[in-house]
């Protein structure tokens, strides 16, 4: 008991320092993610093991609570106990599946916990996803690479997991040493904004214009394309539509841009596209932000509102010329979206994302950085537009 009390007392807050570490939102520290599953298979019983995983995942997601208070204007409270709540499928999983049986049988179970984790319906809260390093350990490998890391992290469960974790370390330092650099897409121009909460709620003509004057600028140094984040355009109506497309008649630049299209029940949460021909609604995002956005219960309390989340649909779209792997806001932190849509061997990731609600936290910046390692897995092009 003594020697499992013991244990505890190293493994979890090991557990911390990977989890705190690996989502930095620095790219190249990724791969300390990777060290969990040694961590995970070391534990003594399946109460360490949950409270292994708890460490993990709280660490991971430490940017949650505030961002919570943020967005909803509560009190930290809240957050905590929708940080609490966020983990608990991650934590149960692991708990669930931990085995003291060696070799075979616990490898068996990690894979299924890799599986179960990044796909759905557990894969919807499967953040933290240690595959996600794949792309700072084999850069340019494409699956091979996502083979590779799924081997080595089933390997660090088992007798050699201690070998296994000194090839990754070597792998993490000549990463290191090489560096990753973000791929980029020629003519394509993604638009930063610093405009907090009023991105999206301030419908007026004159947001509209400054939108306008900061594509024509874009354009003008130019950007044949230009990306523009996540509900930048507020609501999509036909008005709107009309505004855009008057002024970029004769203009040769496309405006891809993050809106909302109101349906029956709730909205949907899109990117548009338009050009001096018109507009349209380009892609209808698969995976909003649970709770805040997606709230599945609402079809049986009778209650509307929220964003309907389109799961395997539009995993790919065309737009000028290019087929694209588009993904909103949440779906830069799970697994299954971005690997759904390369399947469909897209030519660029288009990411965009809203965080102003994430203001002293590290959200976004594990949203690129994850973005920035998939980037570099599949060796294909990212453009990115935030807002803060």
């Amino acid at each position: 008991m003594r020697r499992e009390v013991m244990m505890i007392a190293v493994l979890v807050p090991l557990a911390v320092v990977v989890g705190t570490i690996g989502w930095s939102g620095q790219a190249l520290l990724l791969p300390a993610a990777t060290f969990f599953p040694l961590l995970w298979a070391r534990s003594p019983t399946r109460i360490a093991a949950a409270l292994v995983a708890a460490g993990y995942f709280l660490a991971a997601s430490r940017g949650l609570p505030s961002g919570v208070a943020q967005f909803f204007a509560v009190d930290l409270w809240a957050g905590l106990s929708f940080w609490v709540a966020a983990a608990s499928s991650f934590v149960a999983v692991h708990a669930a599946l931990w085995t003291a049986r060696s070799g075979s049988a616990k490898a068996r179970r990690y894979l299924l916990i890799l599986a179960l984790n990044g796909l759905p319906p557990l894969g919807i809260t499967g953040w933290a996803h240690p595959l996600t390093a794949a792309g700072i350990l084999f850069p340019g490998w494409g699956w091979w690479g996502l083979l590779a890391l799924t081997a080595g992290l089933i390997g660090l469960v088992t007798r050699i997991g201690p070998a296994i974790a000194i090839t990754l370390s070597g792998l993490w330092l000549w990463s290191a040493a090489s560096g990753t650099n973000q791929i980029l897409l020629e003519g394509w121009r993604g638009v930063d904004l610093e405009m907090g909460a009023s991105l999206g709620r301030d419908r007026s003509l004159e947001r509209q214009r400054h939108l306008i004057a900061f594509v024509r600028e874009a354009a003008g140094s130019g950007a044949a394309v230009v990306v523009l984040p996540e509900s930048a355009l507020g609501f999509w109506t036909p008005t709107l539509e009309r505004l855009w497309r008057e002024e970029l008649l004769g203009a040769d630049v496309t405006v891809i841009a993050g809106a909302a299209v109101i349906e029956a029940n709730g909205y949907d949460n899109v990117m548009v596209a338009i050009d001096g021909g018109g507009g349209r609604v380009l892609y209808h995002e698969r995976m909003p932000v649970p709770v805040s956005m997606w709230r599945p219960w609402e079809r049986w309390t009778g209650e509307t509102g929220g964003a309907r989340a389109n799961l395997l649909a539009n995993p790919v779209v065309e737009v000028a010329g290019r087929k694209i792997a588009p993904l909103i806001c949440y779906e830069q932190l799970v697994l299954w979206p971005i690997l759904q849509s390369m399947l469909y061997r897209p030519d660029a990731i288009v990411l965009i994302g809203n965080g102003w609600w994430t203001t002293g936290g590290n959200i976004v910046a594990i949203q690129r950085a994850s973005a920035k390692a998939w980037s570099a897995l599949f060796g294909v092009p990212l453009v990115i537009s935030f807002n803060s």
